[in-house]
């Protein structure tokens, strides 16, 4: 068995694995800049499927690219399988004019979608390929591939730990001769999800007390969720709306309810919150105390645009940032400048501007505890980080574990 890093880092997730005849990408993600970029080309008539390991957009974002003819089909759990598909509708709504594929192609894609369940081993050509519980977001997988007396571990994006809305990854991921690893936090643990859960109740209590409004930009797949239940989870007392295509995904996740830790708090949380749909709610919104949880979770689009301009600039009002912001996002200004666009000119916000680190990713210590759980003597390729973590991962593998671990590089050819 071969694997090929067609890219590595963080925006346009891709890897070709080869065995004899048969050929399969593990994600072909798009990196979601204004002209978007993606990974190294792979003739779509070499390969047999893709196999998704999760629905965000830098690991699935390029995959209609593949679908153009038809001829193929794409592997993946059934959340997967419609999230992905909302969001890159979305992606061909805001990026359309730069993209090399359309909707009809997103539509050839999901017409070959074939859906598998977490333990529920598949077979693809010479590969036999089995999903496990990556705990990042709804239907994330571990995806485990065999081939010719080989078996290669693929993290994808994994979150070790447990939070209100998922039950954390699965531990027993058995031998592998190859683990491809993210890096993403490979040099930092984060703080404990209590104390972050904590904080932002404490915080979000003390902007609506104050007569202030609240606007936590999330992102629409699982943080939204993840926000709002633990507000419920405190017995917060005031109002909650929620925004934009986060309601789409609440409906596709009470649909798939056995992805998820506790549906039953889900659901009782989504029972209190109001749904946004309309413009006269938007306006009505901005001028009562409360929490308004809405994506783009780095203020680059959707309704948090409306919210942070009429909210920005009234120094009773507050900004919780929940999700990783991208350098030269806006979300990203706001943190490192205090600066916002206000009336088409960047202006000095007046609210109060919180972080809290509600990240979907392992750290460090929980990184390194499930791959050290991971039997057998595999080589690693640490991918999915910014060159430094990548580095800094393999190095701490090598001299921790013994093991061989390389930072891999796109267009790197690695053996099984």
């Amino acid at each position: 068995m071969k694997v090929l890093g067609a890219a590595r880092q963080v925006g346009r997730s891709a890897f070709l694995v080869s065995h004899k005849d048969s050929k399969i990408l593990l994600d072909y993600g798009a990196m979601t800049t204004k002209v978007p970029g993606f990974p190294m080309h792979v003739a779509p008539k070499e390969i047999k499927a893709i196999v998704l390991s999760h629905a965000h957009l830098d690991h699935s974002g390029a995959a209609p690219l593949h679908f153009l003819s038809g001829n193929m089909k794409l592997h993946a759990t059934p959340v997967t399988s419609e999230l992905s598909n909302l969001l890159i509708q979305d992606f061909i709504k805001i990026s359309g004019q730069y993209l090399p594929f359309e909707f009809l192609d997103l539509m050839a894609m999901n017409s070959n979608t074939v859906n598998h369940g977490y333990m529920e081993p598949f077979q693809i050509g010479d590969f036999n390929i089995q999903f496990y519980d990556a705990g990042h977001i709804p239907g994330s997988a571990v995806v485990a591939v065999e081939a010719g007396n080989k078996r290669l571990v693929y993290t994808g994006d994994i979150n070790g730990d447990e939070t209100n809305l998922l039950a954390g990854s699965w531990k027993n991921l058995g031998e592998a001769d190859m683990v491809i690893t993210e890096s993403t936090y490979a040099t930092a643990d984060h703080p404990g999800r209590a104390k972050a859960e904590e904080e932002l109740v404490e915080f979000s209590n003390a902007v609506v007390e104050r007569g202030g409004i609240l606007l936590v930009p999330a992102f629409s797949v699982g943080r939204a969720q993840e926000i709002a239940m633990t507000l419920v989870k405190s017995g917060f007392k005031h109002p909650i709306a929620m925004d934009g295509m986060a309601l789409k995904v609440n409906g596709i996740l009470l649909r798939y309810q056995e992805y998820l830790r506790d549906p039953t708090a889900l659901r009782r949380t989504l029972e209190t919150l109001e749904e946004v749909t309309s413009w006269t709610q938007r306006r009505r919104l901005i001028k009562k105390p409360g929490v308004i949880i809405s994506p783009a979770g780095m203020l680059v689009g959707g309704a948090s645009i409306f919210y942070n301009e009429h909210l920005s600039m009234d120094e009773k009002n507050g900004i919780a940032i929940v999700s990783f912001q991208v350098p030269g996002t806006p979300g990203r200004t706001l943190i490192e400048k205090g600066l916002t666009i206000y009336r088409g000119k960047p202006t000095k916000v007046k609210a109060e501007v919180r972080r809290f680190d509600f990240s979907s990713h392992s750290g460090k210590s929980s990184l390194l505890s499930d791959l050290r759980g991971i039997r057998g003597s595999p080589k690693f390729l640490t991918v999915h980080g910014e060159e430094e973590s990548c580095l800094a991962l393999a190095e701490e593998l090598h001299q921790g574990f013994g093991a061989e671990a390389t930072a891999a590089m796109p267009g790197q050819e690695f053996t099984v």
